[in-house]
């Protein structure tokens, strides 16, 4: 196991839900801890995107995660998104942070203004009470300036943003090249290595276009 500590996946409901199911594939692979926890607004994201139900059910629930993220490995729990007495939702329980991807624009509202109606808007507001990582990946467009004033609200408390927006020297061929390099960026955040892309090796020199001349 990577570590005693867990990571906390958070999945909020916007749209993207392939960026957690890649980020969890990643993390469960690395052999992580991995604890996860959907909101409401999720549940039914999920069933929009992807034309099945996420079970309630924790247990079930994994091993549906599991399925999804095409992983064995590493150690797997899921909470209820009521559930406000979750080890998570102390900051007596130590964790490695929190990752949270996709994340809604009315999460980020909440996270700004220190509110918690659920156990991912808690367990992200411990994070940040107590020093320790928390990434955010928003996925909208464009941003309003109230998305833009609450974004950097949670920059300035020490949150990490970290927008779902792709890159293309990677060479990407498919849909999932792109998902891809988004999760990466977000778990670079917290030291976390994986080859799911080819990192950039500067441009070779027969590459670089040659100014001309000045006048």
């Amino acid at each position: 196991m990577n570590s005693s500590q867990p990571i906390i996946l958070g999945i909020s409901g916007a749209s993207g839900m392939l960026y957690a199911v890649r980020a969890l594939h990643v993390l469960l692979s690395l052999d992580y801890r991995v604890e996860v926890v959907a909101s409401k607004a999720a549940y039914q994201v999920w069933q929009g995107e992807q034309g099945v139900p996420l079970p309630a059910d924790p247990q079930r629930q994994a091993q549906f995660w599991r399925q999804q993220a095409e992983s064995e490995g590493g150690s797997l729990v899921c909470h209820r998104w009521q559930d406000v007495g979750a080890t998570i939702a102390s900051g007596s329980y130590r964790t490695q942070g929190m990752l949270v991807i996709p994340c809604s624009m009315g999460t980020v509202a909440k996270l700004a203004a220190g509110l918690s109606s659920d156990l991912l808007e808690r367990a992200a507001d411990v994070q940040l009470k107590e020093g320790r990582r928390l990434v955010i990946v928003p996925r909208e467009t464009p941003f309003s300036l109230i998305h833009l004033r609450n974004l950097t609200t949670l920059a300035e408390a020490g949150a990490r943003i970290v927008p779902a927006i792709p890159a293309w020297y990677h060479q990407p061929r498919t849909l999932l090249d792109l998902v891809d390099f988004v999760v990466v960026k977000a778990l670079d955040q917290f030291g976390i290595d994986s080859d799911l892309i080819q990192r950039w090796q500067g441009m070779p020199q027969r590459q670089i276009l040659k100014l001309p001349p000045e006048d």
